[in-house]
This record gives structure tokens, sequence and C-alpha cells, in this order.
């Protein structure tokens, strides 16, 4: 049996923001049966950026998530702007968050937060062999350091758990797979 879309009766937007979207929608699924209250989360895509220096060490930043209440490590990551190729986003938000830039990018794999209640994609790029072109230029409501890591380093992230943004946990999974020795 094929699976079905489900059709949507109704659309009601219950808070537009810039950085927040939600609505309630009304959906019949195939079978008739109508669920009044499914609620979805619009978002611009995404990018995030797996860089490595040319001397092999993983560029990422840390920074506090007050969802969490706690700082993290993350990789570099950040919202494609109206009109903007995923790419030149990533290009941009690497250098703007850390100062790095150049090297030699491709994409690396397209991923959802959550298909079931989220609309968009983020676009995760590798940047191998970047460097150091300018200073940080940060935007007033980011707090952000970068470091570089060693390759143990950012896998210990991932084994202890520590690397709780599953959307770039994902990336650095395939990358480590596709590169295991």
């Amino acid at each position: 049996m094929k699976i079905k879309k489900w059709e949507t009766i109704e659309s009601q937007y219950l808070i537009e923001r810039p950085w927040l979207t939600a609505r309630k929608d009304i959906v019949k699924l195939p079978n008739g049966n109508i669920n009044p209250e499914f609620y979805i989360l619009e978002y611009p895509d995404w990018v995030n950026v797996l860089a490595i220096t040319k001397d092999g060490k993983f560029l990422m930043i840390e920074q506090y998530r007050h969802g969490l209440q706690d700082v993290f490590v993350e990789l570099v990551a950040g919202v494609i702007e109206k009109g903007e190729e995923p790419l030149n986003a990533a290009k941009r938000e690497l250098l703007e968050e850390t100062g790095y830039g150049n090297g030699n990018w491709e994409l690396l794999t397209v991923i959802s937060q959550n298909p079931s209640t989220t609309t968009n994609l983020t676009y995760c790029f590798i940047a191998k062999d970047v460097e150091k072109v300018s200073s940080q230029n940060l935007d007033a409501t980011e707090d952000i350091t970068p470091c570089l890591l060693t390759e143990k380093e950012v896998l210990d992230l991932l084994m202890t758990d520590k690397m709780k943004q599953s959307l770039m946990a994902a990336p650095l999974w395939k990358y480590f797979y596709l590169n295991k020795k």
C-alpha cells in the first residue's frame, strides 16, 4: 500500500516572528479521519559547516544555548537569507563566526530536524583546508568563541553525548563513517 499525503483543510497562524512562525492546521488523513490540531513550525532553511583547517584541526565554535542553559561546542551554523544560495550562506557564516574562509567546499548532506512538524532543511557542508582570513564579525545577539579541536576531541564529544545538537552530530557521524581508516 502506498502512503498518501494528508489534505490541509484549514491553516491558522498563531505567531509570526523572524525566528518563530507557528501555525495550526486542520488536516484530513487519507482514511478520512480529521486531525483538528496539527502544529507546524515554519523556519527558513539553515546551513552548518564542518570546517577543517590545513593542518587537520576541526574548526568549531563554543557558545551558550539558553534552551538547555549550558555552553556547547558546535559546528558553525546559521540561517540562509532569502534569495541566498546555501553554499554562499555557509561561507558567509563561517567567515562571520570564526574569521576563517577559503578552502575546498562540498555538500555533505541535507537533513531535517523533524519533518513531522518543521518546514525547513539544513544544508551541511564540509570545508577542507580553511584558513584564518579576518576577524569575527558577529551579530549583536551572538557570543561565540571559535576553537580548534583534534579529530579525537570531536569524536569524544560525540561518544560522550556532549554534542546535543542533532543537526550537527548527524553530519559529523556521516563524515567519520565516510572517512574511517
